[in-house]
């Protein structure tokens, strides 16, 4: 933190350990829940209701291609993530992490009659997958986005994995029920800051009163100016997933 003059360095847990950073809490939860080798398993786990939305999305004639095309990938994220009103990463690091964790990374992107609706790009760790950065296109809201993320939770129990970890959300917004609908139970996570003398811990939430003019503005950039002074804004607002 001392070498490049950050205001604070922040971690988030799950059982935090006893310290004298400062810690926040009630903000977000994280998803977690085991999955099997078999898939059907996996989809009879899910609730009746989403495993219903998961069959329908089975028989839309989606097709789930896997590579390694940041381009793709941050085509579908940054206009995801522009309509939710935040700025986007730059492209360069998508690429960077793909070229840092090789296999460990693995982009799913749904295409429908040729076009790339959705994409997710996950991480995989020990026994664990963690579909990290994703988003859809308006036209995703017909399902390819349950599509992507049973095509994840499919592929890698088959890979190996026994644990889905879905990530965090805000409390009680739309992120957070679509995961509890999928049967992940919400676990409280705990941000631990250490502050530089003056600084106080950050809210960025796009649910901040505060921000929420600045949210509605940016909703409604065209895409192209979104996606040029996005990566410039990112830098200083601390925003993670």
């Amino acid at each position: 933190m001392r070498r490049l003059r950050a205001d604070r360095v922040e971690f988030r847990f799950r059982n935090p350990p006893a310290s004298d950073w400062i810690d926040v809490t009630g903000r977000y939860a994280t998803f977690r829940k085991a999955i099997d080798a078999d898939p059907e398993k996996n989809l009879l786990a899910i609730p009746r209701k989403q495993r219903a939305v998961v069959r329908k999305s089975l028989d839309a004639g989606l097709v789930a291609e896997r590579d390694a095309d940041a381009c793709r990938l941050h085509r579908v994220y940054a206009e995801s993530v522009r309509n939710l009103g935040s700025p986007v990463f730059p492209r360069r690091y998508f690429r960077a992490l793909l070229d840092e964790f090789g296999d460990a990374a693995e982009i799913v992107t749904v295409v429908d009659r040729g076009t790339p609706i959705a994409s997710v790009l996950s991480f995989y760790f020990r026994d664990e997958v963690l579909p990290y950065y994703g988003g859809g296109t308006a036209r995703a809201r017909t399902g390819a986005n349950d599509f992507m993320y049973w095509e994840v939770m499919r592929a890698a129990g088959e890979r190996g994995s026994r644990i889905f970890d879905f990530g965090r959300s805000k409390l009680d917004t739309g992120a957070y029920h679509f995961k509890k609908n999928w049967g992940f139970a919400p676990e409280p996570l705990t941000h631990q800051f250490k502050l530089r003398p003056g600084c106080s811990p950050p809210d960025t939430s796009p649910l901040n009163p505060k921000l929420q003019r600045y949210v509605g503005v940016w909703k409604r950039l065209p895409l192209p100016l979104a996606n040029l002074i996005g990566p410039q804004l990112i830098r200083h607002l601390g925003l993670g997933a």
